[in-house]
């Protein structure tokens, strides 16, 4: 059962490519884009977190907080951060507990490779309650980004 648009967000803590310990709850009072995705260094993660450094001022103007969480190990997302000069949190779920909390991990995936995030999109808003949800099957599809911005931009109207 696939988590509901209208229902708080599961709670999750997980290091960053510093060490540093970063929970969701962290972030209360401002709105959170969180991004799984399958592995770092692979062709379309690359182009979608590209796309998010290079539009993260839209993502600052919604008052949004973006992390990317992936079953990579920190130092394998601190290089790849590094590389790709990413702009925004990454965050280690190297025991797959958030994958798992979201419901967006792949139990088998491809070249027997077990436990790995599926590509999946989620706008929590500033009290933590989920906005939009999107779990993609096929890990070579990205998120819907143009409904991610409206969503945002919804939640930003004053």
């Amino acid at each position: 059962m696939a988590l509901e648009i209208g229902t708080k967000a599961p709670e999750f803590s997980l290091r960053d490519t510093e060490k540093n310990k970063v929970s969701l709850s962290q972030f209360a009072g401002k709105n959170v884009l969180v991004l799984f995705f399958p592995l770092a260094f692979t062709g379309v993660c690359t182009k979608e977190l590209c796309s998010v450094r290079d539009n993260i001022a839209q993502y600052n103007d919604a008052d949004a907080v973006v992390l990317g969480i992936s079953v990579d190990s920190l130092f394998s997302l601190g290089k790849f951060k590094a590389e790709q000069s990413l702009n925004f949190t990454l965050l280690s779920d190297f025991n797959k507990e958030a994958s798992r909390a979201y419901e967006c991990i792949y139990e088998h995936w491809v070249n027997d490779m077990d436990g790995v995030s599926k590509r999946s999109a989620f706008v929590i808003d500033h009290a933590g309650i989920i906005r939009y949800a999107e779990v993609l099957e096929n890990a070579g599809e990205l998120p819907n980004f143009e409904a991610i911005n409206q969503c945002l931009a919804a939640l930003t109207v004053k």
